[in-house]
């Protein structure tokens, strides 16, 4: 089993960022793991172990302001700040695996950023991999509550707003999971009128770019019972993207973190085989279901 280190990554703006890193001996592939936007790592350590007993790398930051990050809890100056730390975390799996290219993979909220990262840096994406990806929420912000985000945007860009996902059935099913959720106390409760103006900008920049031909593989993994994103306009979204190669799989009875299932080996053991496939470069067709 591949030891978890953990460490700090030192931004270039000089923001300081928790991360969990698992470096197995000569690794075959690199992985970034982008979490969402409630969670933080904590919450995907046993997929993340999985995919480094398989042999990749696997670089897990904190997003700033979030999980055991304090500073500036629950806000970004701006969208390409978030753009610019995924460049930042390439640098460092870069400098400790010697890698070139990096498989990114983004869970809920965090799918916005890994397709962004994907459409902003190719050259340096092997593959993204959405996960229940945050695209298109079910879940969202009242009109009225946004028109508040909109004008504090204006006046003031740290002004706090809850997060619309305070019920752990949300995300899980499983009784312990749910509870693990209630009592996190590292778990984002709010954030700033900056972040949700800037993770509109990302939407923006991901539909916009997204639907260009990219020479990159995609994998999306659906939960058949979730309640926080719209899977047909998600699978639909996927399906018309020109890159170079799509896969989905949908676990039917699962909910939105596929993580938090009672067996969640399955999606683990898909995940491994996904990342496989691409570092063997096999030959795929353009879209499997």
């Amino acid at each position: 089993m591949v030891e978890l280190e953990s460490l700090a990554i030192s931004y270039s703006d000089g923001y300081e960022a928790h991360a969990r890193l698992w470096l197995p001996d000569a690794p075959r592939g690199a992985v970034l793991y982008l979490h969402g936007i409630q969670s933080h790592g904590l919450w995907f350590e046993s997929s993340a172990r999985r995919l480094a007993d398989a042999g990749y790398a696997v670089l897990l930051p904190d997003r700033r302001g979030s999980g055991r990050n304090r500073v500036d809890r629950g806000h970004v100056r701006s969208a390409k700040r978030w753009l610019r730390d995924a460049t930042e975390c390439f640098n460092e799996l870069h400098v400790r695996t010697g890698q070139e290219r990096f498989h990114v993979v983004g869970v809920s909220w965090g799918g916005k950023v890994a397709l962004a990262t994907g459409c902003d840096l190719p050259r340096r994406v092997q593959s993204v991999t959405l996960v229940a990806p945050g695209l298109f929420p079910s879940v969202d912000l009242p009109l009225s509550r946004k028109l508040k985000v909109a004008w504090s945007a204006i006046v003031s860009r740290r002004r706090l707003f809850d997060i619309p996902l305070q019920d752990p059935a949300l995300f899980t099913a499983n009784p312990d999971r749910q509870a693990f959720i209630r009592n996190d106390a590292l778990a984002l409760q709010q954030v700033t009128a900056g972040f949700l103006t800037s993770s509109r900008w990302l939407d923006a920049y991901v539909f916009r770019h997204a639907v260009t031909r990219r020479a990159i593989p995609l994998k999306l993994f659906l939960a058949g019972h979730d309640r926080i994103i719209d899977n047909a306009r998600t699978r639909a979204f996927v399906r018309q993207l020109p890159w170079q190669r799509c896969e989905i799989t949908e676990y039917t009875d699962a909910h939105h973190t596929l993580e938090f299932e009672p067996d969640p080996s399955p999606y683990f053991d898909d995940f491994v085989a996904w990342l496989d496939s691409v570092t063997a470069g096999r030959d795929e067709p353009a879209l499997v279901e």
